[in-house]
């Protein structure tokens, strides 16, 4: 069959690739004129045309050959419906959790051979115990120290400071805003904001890096207490929300104690401050956002849920400026390391070096396709 000839498709297999995409007709008109007719089984797409749209659409070519569409099924628990319906999983999500659990499972084998033991704290911890106590042993296990956070500058660098801290201890953490490495395809924090992969030898965490720095904070926070717990999932924890699921409320609850401390916070608070500066205070003090400043206070009794909401708001609109305002980029190897996980790019490249890995695999796993871009990362490392 030539790539011009018109190819039988069922006209609900186009729509569902769409839906499934989260896009309207209008939307891909300009690339695909006669979609309506498509749609309406009017007319069939020629070949190319169909392998353009399943390209687009990120649906695998094959499927749209199918009769009915295909369930796909998240492959670990989702948290983000407790609140509302099941959502259907987008391509964005499903490719990466894909890709982060083919790295995981590529580092668990390889630190088989390396003869690691299991990492005591992974499922350490049940919704029995009191979250105070998990986010006092999640510290000591890190060696996470307020001092040495009041001293750092920026929230980006405590960020990057509590980052390198969990992956000292074990865990991989992977922070992007796009699906691998491809630029086109950004992740919407609305969609999901990170996820737990729990192992006993390589726990992960992802974090969508599309969000606030101030989100992303918490939502680390929150994928730790996920790994403590033993309990994989994709997570939505958001500072404002209190969730009534017995996880994820236990999740948020560990993360808020993580990052803010109660008997800190009570000793710190002056409440007969005003409350916005004194929010601000505290932010600095504890390097959070004042989002999180809020929350804590608001849990401890110190602030009305009326005082709560209303400042909430006003605080959300601020930092939204201050991040539009700052912008984004950096090196492009920093930003690698953190996409994969530096501990993971370290053992990918000393094993391809080593010849245990082939160089083809290990470019998938990185993201990286030119042996030029993969000699500059050893180079980086000090390893070439």
């Amino acid at each position: 069959m030539g790539r011009t000839a018109r190819v039988p498709v069922r006209p609900e297999m186009i729509r569902w690739a769409r839906e499934r995409a989260g896009l309207r007709v209008e939307d891909l008109l300009s690339s695909f004129p006669k979609l309506k007719a498509w749609e309406l089984g009017e007319v069939q797409p020629t070949l190319r045309q169909l392998e353009d749209f399943a390209r687009q659409v990120r649906v695998p070519l094959g499927y749209l050959f199918l009769d009915t569409p295909p369930k796909e099924s998240l492959p670990i628990p989702d948290f983000r419906t407790v609140s509302g319906p099941p959502r259907r999983p987008s391509p964005d999500l499903l490719d990466t959790i894909y890709l982060a659990q083919q790295r995981q499972a590529w580092y668990r084998e390889y630190l088989q051979t390396q003869g690691v033991e299991p990492l005591p704290f992974v499922g350490s911890a049940t919704l029995q115990d009191d979250p105070e106590e998990v986010a006092a042993a999640i510290r000591r296990t890190l060696g996470l120290n307020l001092e040495e956070r009041r001293a750092m500058r920026t929230w980006t660098e405590a960020l990057r400071w509590l980052t390198e801290r969990a992956e000292a201890v074990g865990v991989l953490v992977m922070s992007s805003g796009i699906v691998g490495m491809n630029t086109r395809r950004k992740l919407d924090p609305e969609d999901f904001r990170g996820f737990a992969l729990v192992d006993d030898l390589a726990p992960a965490v992802f974090i969508n890096a599309a969000d606030t720095v101030a989100a992303r904070t918490f939502t680390l926070a929150h994928e730790l207490a996920h790994i403590w717990l033993g309990q994989s999932g994709i997570s939505e924890p958001q500072i404002h929300v209190f969730p009534t699921e017995a996880i994820e409320r236990w999740c948020n609850q560990v993360a808020a104690e993580l990052l803010v401390p109660r008997v800190s916070l009570l000793a710190e608070h002056r409440p007969t401050h005003p409350l916005q500066e004194e929010a601000q205070r505290l932010a600095r003090l504890f390097k959070v956002s004042t989002l999180v400043i809020l929350r804590r206070l608001y849990e401890v009794g110190r602030l009305s849920r009326e005082a709560f909401w209303e400042t909430y708001r006003e605080e959300c609109e601020r930092l939204r400026d201050m991040e539009r305002r700052t912008g984004i980029g950096g090196d492009f190897y920093r930003n690698l390391y953190a996409r994969v996980s530096r501990p993971l790019v370290e053992a990918l490249v000393i094993s391809t070096l080593e010849g245990h890995t082939l160089y083809r695999d290990a470019y998938r796993l990185l993201g990286i396709r030119s042996p030029e871009v993969f000699q500059k990362l050893c180079r980086s490392l000090g390893v070439a």
